[in-house]
This record gives C-alpha cells, structure tokens and sequence, in this order.
C-alpha cells in the first residue's frame, strides 16, 4: 500500500476550489431556462425585509462619523473647504459598498446557508439531484441573483442615507458651509465614483450569495454542523470582501485618472 502524502493547507485549497467551481456553476446556470423566477422575487423580497432597516439605521451614524471626522481633520489642517469632497467620496467610494455587502453578509448570507443547510442535513438537496432537479439552478441561482440586486439597490440607499447624515452633521454640528461642503464635491466627484461603488456591491452581493450557498450545501452533518456553517459563511464572506475591496480600489485608482488631474 502507498500512503498518500497531503501538504499543509491542502484542505482549505480543496475547498477555496469547490468555492470557485460553485461560482462558475453559478455563472453557467444563470442563462439556463427556465428562470426560477417566483423564488427570485421571493429571496429579493425576503432579503430587502432582513436588511433594509438595519443598513439604513447602520448608514447614519457611519456617514455622521466619517464627516465628524474629516471635518476635524480639514479644520486642523486649514482645508475646510473640501470637507464635502472627501466625505462624499469616502462614503460613497468605500463605506456605502462595505456597509451593505457586511448587512448581506451578516444578514441575509446567514439566512439562506441555514436554509439551504436544513435542506441538505434533511436530505432534500439529494432528493431533488435523485429526481433529475439540478439544486444549483433551483434553489442557488435565484439566491444569489437576489443577493446581487439588493446589494446594489442597498448601496444606492446607504450613499444617500450617509451622505445627508454627513451633510447634516458638518453643517449643523461642525458649522459648516452648505455651499463650500455642496461646491467641494461637485468639483472633484466624478461619474464613475458612483459607478465603482455599485461594481463593488454587485461583486459584493455575489460574493455573500455563493459563500453562503457553498457553507449551506456543505454542512458538518446535523443541526449544529448547519449553525457552524452559517458562522463561517459570514466570517469568510467578510474576508473576501475586505480583500476583493482593495483589489478592486487599487485597480480604479490607477485606471481612472482623478477629476482635474
């Protein structure tokens, strides 16, 4: 007999593998027809229910820090006068994504792996695969296509949220100038500003949606294997986002020139 040799981390490369091809998986089976189209609305629509409150409640208080503190900053250094491009920008480029893609990770990524996990752990999942029903294209494609469209829908409400709060905050608190803070951010913020940031949440959305659906298709095997799967789902989401966030800001900042460069 020959004893197989295993290299240190094999296992996690194994499974960073499995990951991918679910995403390709994923991506393939997207054109298929016919479009689970009802669970689509239903997962979009159980999603916005989970997450709408929370990341607008989170997106105040994350503007009103983020403006609070520029506004110190610039007043420190003499440059109030783009207090409200650098906290536009800042809330927009990098916190709006962020915020939403931690809400869908933390809220609405937990919920489908404990889904789709009681549905493996009560043999579902091999009933639909013994019927011919491909699992993928029924249950994980219209959540992940879910977790995709509220991200970027979120993102838009969170960069609206936190920039009146940060408006709000370093006019009335910091004595701000509506005009200055207004003039600044019209001077330097550019069209694809707004378009990284809804990238970012799109690529966010999909990154929670198949992290999630991976862990839950996967469970250790009964009720606490599918809770510790949607432990994981969430920190391992919130890894890849930090990581694919700087990535994709590292790659914006050396293509797109910025404004008056």
């Amino acid at each position: 007999m020959t004893a197989q040799t295993t290299f240190p981390g094999a296992g996690a490369l194994r499974e960073t593998g499995k990951l991918c091809q679910l995403g390709i998986d994923v991506v393939r089976t997207s054109f298929r027809r016919p479009f689970q189209l009802r669970e689509f609305i239903q997962q979009s629509w159980f999603i916005v229910s989970v997450t709408v409150l929370p990341t607008a409640l989170v997106s105040i208080p994350f503007g009103a820090v983020i403006a609070l503190q520029l506004g110190s900053l610039t007043r420190q250094i003499g440059a109030q006068s783009f207090t409200g491009a650098a906290s536009v920008l800042a809330i927009i480029q990098q916190a709006s994504p962020i915020v939403t893609a931690l809400l869908i990770a933390g809220a609405g990524g937990s919920a489908i792996c404990a889904d789709l996990g009681s549905r493996k752990i009560r043999e579902e999942i091999d009933a639909m695969e013994v019927l011919g029903v491909s699992p993928i294209h029924r249950l994980v494609v219209p959540r992940v296509l879910a977790a995709m469209l509220v991200s970027v829908l979120l993102n838009g409400m969170v960069s609206v949220v936190g920039v009146l709060g940060g408006y709000f905050f370093n006019v009335i608190m910091q004595d701000g100038t509506p005009g200055a803070y207004l003039a600044s951010f019209s001077a330097l913020a550019q069209l694809p500003d707004l378009w990284i940031s809804e990238i970012k949440a799109l690529i966010f959305g999909f990154i929670a949606g198949i992290v999630a659906a991976y862990r839950g298709l996967n469970p250790a095997g009964g009720p606490k294997g599918v809770g510790d799967a949607v432990n994981q789902a969430v920190v391992i989401t919130f890894l890849l986002l930090f990581f694919v966030n700087f990535v994709l800001t590292t790659i914006y900042l050396t293509v797109v020139p910025a404004k008056g460069s």
